[in-house]
């Protein structure tokens, strides 16, 4: 089924029955109280599914440090030459005309007994339920020679905007018949096809800017994600011009030097003209701070994304540790639907519908040569769990490559206006 935002809005929705949810008052105070750390897939969508279905029953805060938002999906495209930055920019105007509190600040702390939250500019939020969609930060030491610090050199351009304004910079500047590096991440992490996607957007810009150049990718893992895809499409839009290291081969024996420009594979040292480290992953550190993580993921309850830690803190998206859905876009999306009507439930005694969840990640190869893979979960007692799934067929045609690329487009339409409008 070809998604456009009619059918992508309406897919939460069909087919469920409805549950009944006790009332819970908020104590000592008028309205209940949601703050919402994060204005991603998650966060933005958790806030305004709320804010519209309790019809100013319910305060909502939502708290973002930035004004203008840049997805990380599609944020590959960029790098392409398909979009531009704007394109994957936005705003929380919308929000805000929804009845959303949008606090452009940096939360520092959280208080579970007390129930606030701080802020960097010293504001304290008070809560009756607190959503957390912080995204990733990176593991300390996952790259040896490799920290924060080192972002200017050899980006990661996994958190979008200015990261991915310079990688496509340094691309831009190579050096004729220059090296291109990426340096892979473990799992689990954001968008599982999200680097060969990025490979694939690379090879298109040099294939049409710097034919000569090579890419190089050094990858802890011995497969990945749409892996037969992603080397088809390779073979025959980039063929000769990408060198896949996997495991097997060294990949994950990988050290980098900032200063020299240089990448280090199984003991065998290569001069980099760019180089993308993507690190290892883990929750983002507001999670951390609220004392709901297991050290790198916070664990939740799948039935409505609470936390193992406290039943009035929920986790949604990449920060998550939920069970069988990928860190992506469209996965918080579908979870913040589910958490919000819970919260709502739990806040107004509106109806609560059982948790349903589905995922498509899509990938761009080469031009109208778009691949996809997807699945639909249901809540268990131990995790959300896996129903079905589907992926691209090796060898399709180019027409349905098409069509893949043009739903991709749709469901973007789709979903940012289901996040911010």
């Amino acid at each position: 089924m070809a998604l456009n935002r009619r059918s992508f809005l309406g897919a939460s929705a069909a087919g469920l029955s409805v549950l009944a949810a006790p009332t819970v008052q908020a104590a000592g105070h008028g309205k209940p109280r949601v703050v919402v750390i994060g204005g991603g897939a998650g966060g933005a969508t958790a806030a305004r599914y709320i804010a519209k279905d309790s019809k100013g029953e319910v305060d909502v805060t939502l708290v973002e440090p930035t004004r203008t938002y840049y997805t990380c999906f599609f944020s590959n495209l960029y790098l392409g030459g398909f979009k531009s930055i704007s394109d994957i920019g936005h705003t929380y105007g919308g929000l805000a005309a929804r009845g959303v509190n949008v606090v452009h600040d940096w939360a520092t702390g959280v208080d579970r007994a007390a129930k606030t939250v701080t802020l960097a500019g010293g504001a304290t939020l008070n809560y009756d339920k607190l959503i957390l969609s912080p995204g990733i930060d990176f593991v300390d030491g996952a790259v040896e020679g490799w920290d924060i610090t080192a972002q200017n050199k050899m980006p990661h351009a996994y958190k979008a905007g200015s990261q991915s304004e310079l990688l496509k910079a340094q691309l831009a500047a190579m050096p004729e018949g220059g090296t291109f590096m990426m340096v892979a991440p473990p799992n689990p992490y954001r968008c599982p096809p999200g680097p060969y996607e990025r490979v694939s957007m690379v090879a298109h810009y040099l294939k049409n800017n710097n034919p000569t150049a090579k890419i190089i990718v050094a990858d802890p893992k011995p497969k990945f994600s749409k892996m037969a895809l992603f080397q088809e499409g390779w073979a025959n839009h980039y063929e000769g011009m990408i060198d896949w290291i996997g495991e097997d081969f060294g990949g994950g024996n990988v050290s980098v030097d900032p200063g020299a420009m240089t990448v280090t594979i199984d003991g065998e040292v290569t001069k980099a003209d760019v180089c993308n480290v993507i690190p290892a992953m883990k929750a983002g550190r507001i999670a951390e701070i609220a004392g709901v993580t297991d050290g790198n993921w916070a664990p939740v309850n799948a039935a409505d994304m609470s936390t193992k830690a406290d039943p009035d803190v929920y986790v949604l998206g990449d920060a998550s540790q939920q069970g069988d859905m990928p860190k992506s876009g469209f996965s918080a999306n579908s979870q913040a639907k589910v958490c919000a009507n819970a919260v709502r439930g739990a806040l107004t005694g509106s109806r609560v519908f059982p948790a349903k969840f589905s995922n498509t990640c899509w990938s761009l190869i080469d031009t109208n040569d778009g691949v996809k893979v997807g699945a639909t979960y249901e809540a268990t007692d131990e995790k959300i769990a896996k129903v079905d799934g589907f992926i691209s067929a090796t060898g399709e045609t180019s027409d349905v490559r098409k069509a893949t690329y043009e739903e991709s487009e749709g469901w973007y339409t789709g979903i940012t206006n289901d996040m911010f409008s």
